[in-house]
């Protein structure tokens, strides 16, 4: 299994080591200003600099991320559920959720701030409809994927309605929840960088503004950085979250070969 995990693991480390080393080396040779594009050691040491400043953005950011996407995953599952279970209103309310999906956040941002003020209200409401979506969908997915002899055989034995969604359709749609939370893990955290870019004072888009007002290109190459390294973070705890609750799930035949070696 060790194996296996280096073999997945050690191409795009070679590759992020070898493009951090180039951009630096072509600082360098090129004699590039640090206000055009900043070599990766200034950006670290910026980092290391401001660290209090930056990590308490960032910490901001985080708690309205995850705030944001329990409020959009448990309001997700919810009406995935409703909708499964009441096929007239799923068919009557599936084309407004759709539309609705449909609207930029450019504009649906502003419309939510002269509505709910500029505190944490209308961030929180933006990224629940914004998270909302991939995860009910996913799921609404999921739970018309299951096996009909299955179904058929609960049926026999008198299951009822909610022992069926209980006992075969809920555990069938687990891969389908946990795919819909990675895509909305993704949405999450550029969504929090709008909703600060709108108004607040405080989080790391709020930090970004600052920095890029005041040109300070090296600060804003490190926003950059921790925002990315922010999405990566959550996608992973997703991803291994995968990995624990859907178990069962066949992994790929280079997969089981690697742990055979």
């Amino acid at each position: 299994m060790g194996n296996n995990v280096w073999r997945r693991v050690w191409p795009p480390a070679v590759s992020f080591v070898a493009f951090v080393a180039l951009w630096q080396l072509s600082c360098s040779i090129f004699k590039i200003d640090p206000w055009i594009l900043p070599s990766p050691a200034k950006i670290a040491v910026h980092l290391a600099e401001d660290a209090p400043a930056w990590s308490r953005h960032l910490a901001a950011t985080l708690r309205l991320v995850l705030s944001g996407l329990a409020l959009g995953v448990a309001t997700g599952i919810a009406v995935a559920v409703v909708l499964h279970l009441m096929p007239l209103v799923r068919s009557a309310v599936s084309p407004f959720i759709i539309a609705f999906q449909n609207v930029p956040i450019i504009a649906l941002g502003p419309l939510l701030m002269i509505w709910f003020g500029f505190g944490l209200t209308p961030k929180l409401i933006l990224l629940t409809l914004v998270c909302f979506f991939p995860v009910a969908w996913s799921m609404l997915a999921g739970l018309g994927r299951t096996e009909p002899h299955l179904r058929e055989y609960l049926e026999m034995i008198g299951s009822t309605k909610w022992d069926i969604l209980r006992r075969l359709e809920l555990p069938a749609s687990l891969p389908f929840l946990v795919s819909g939370l990675k895509i909305a893990v993704t949405y999450s955290v550029s969504t929090a960088m709008w909703a600060e870019w709108l108004g607040a004072d405080k989080g790391i888009g709020y930090y970004l503004i600052i920095k890029f007002k005041g040109y300070d290109i090296t600060a804003v190459f490190g926003a950059v950085i921790c925002i990315v390294t922010l999405s990566l973070a959550l996608y992973g705890l997703a991803a291994l979250l995968e990995r624990r609750i859907v178990y069962w799930r066949p992994r790929s035949r280079a997969g089981r070969a690697g742990d055979a070696k």
